[in-house]
């Protein structure tokens, strides 16, 4: 079965632990798609290079401060997968580093918790080298593409809109008009799979500026859309802004 390729909009930690429109909609694709492993590249691994995490039993990282105790209690058991590590080095090409330090972070373990709670998925994480530009990870994730013939969910975990700096902490907050127009711009890119102006976008002006301050939450997105095969469907799991500056977007490539 090919399976979808899946970016979720994952939001503060605490989703971990909530029960809400959000986390429901995570427990559905996971109710739906039943991959043989998982592929996550996750914002918050960040660094030089590209690295797989390499490892039987990867530890849950709490990489976060001033959250509820029970927050750093959670622990998301799933085992790692030596043979994904092989396949995606070998499509990554020379120069992938296998991880032995890294586990999953919270960017990852916050939305499987609810997609696949029992954590029997196994799981690679998959960095993104901080010192390429948008198209080199593009480019990069068209080389997964076979994985999502051989039953692996290729998933993305960031936000298409993060700003925390305009971020409305502790209230409920109306979305920023910049935020959401620049949330309905990527979806009606990626729905016409016209994926250039995601590349280069800061081509998108002011509203892209202010959605991206920085290129970490959003570059997953392209690991995603780079997975959209020709005449491939995209639909849009999850929607909504939090604190008004963001973005929950979902995406399923392959719906």
């Amino acid at each position: 079965m090919t399976m979808p390729a899946i970016f979720f909009g994952h939001g503060t930690p605490m989703n971990a632990l909530d029960d809400n429109a959000y986390t429901r909609a995570w427990a559905a694709l996971g109710a739906r798609y039943r991959p043989n492993a998982i592929l996550m590249v996750s914002a918050h691994w960040y660094v030089p290079g590209v690295a797989v995490t390499a490892v039987d039993r990867p530890r849950t990282i709490h990489d976060f401060g001033g959250f509820p105790r029970a927050l750093y209690e959670v622990d998301y058991p799933a085992p790692g997968a030596a043979g994904l590590v092989r396949r995606a080095s070998e499509l990554l090409g020379p120069g992938v580093r296998h991880d032995r330090d890294w586990g999953l972070d919270h960017g990852t373990w916050s939305v499987l918790v609810h997609a696949y709670p029992k954590a029997d998925v196994p799981v690679v994480q998959l960095s993104i080298d901080e010192t390429k530009p948008a198209q080199f990870h593009y480019d990069l994730a068209k080389r997964l593409a076979p994985l999502r013939d051989e039953g692996v969910l290729i998933a993305g975990s960031g936000n298409v809109v993060h700003n925390l700096h305009e971020y409305a902490w502790g209230g409920a907050a109306a979305a920023r008009d910049w935020a959401a127009r620049f949330e309905a711009r990527v979806k009606a890119l990626l729905a016409a799979g016209d994926h250039a102006p995601l590349i280069d976008y800061p081509s998108l002006g002011n509203d892209a500026t202010l959605s991206i301050p920085t290129p970490e939450h959003y570059l997953p997105l392209l690991y995603v859309a780079a997975q959209q095969r020709a005449g491939e469907a995209v639909g849009f799991p999850v929607e909504g802004i939090e604190g008004g500056s963001l973005s929950m977007l979902g995406v399923v490539v392959g719906a």
